[in-house]
């Protein structure tokens, strides 16, 4: 067995940031319709926010056949992206940068 060392282990909170800024954004009229590339269960209450408070469209993008239901009842339309574009879309399997060379794990 093989391990690797952790630089850094902290949450992004990416979803967080992208909640607030979907939210302020749509209060700020700054898009007509707001999608999500997520599965994320917990951006299900911004969807719902801006879907039923704001009256904005709100759009799914997701690699499942099925969606989350969660995120889908806040959806005026749900999209899947298909397998090839998915995968014409990935950043290459190995990548360097000022540390040395770094590659995704096989599984993705």
């Amino acid at each position: 067995m093989r391990f690797e060392t952790v630089i850094r282990t902290e949450e992004k909170g990416s979803d967080v940031n992208l909640a607030s800024h979907m939210v302020n954004d749509g209060h700020n009229s700054r898009y007509e319709a707001a999608v999500v590339i997520s599965d994320d269960s917990d951006l299900a209450e911004p969807l719902r926010l801006v879907n039923q408070e704001l009256r904005l469209v709100t759009g799914i993008l997701t690699s499942k056949h099925r969606p989350s239901r969660y995120l889908n009842q806040y959806a005026t339309f749900c999209k899947r992206i298909r397998e090839g574009v998915l995968q014409r879309s990935q950043f290459p399997d190995r990548l360097s940068d000022s540390k040395g060379t770094f590659h995704k794990p096989p599984s993705w």
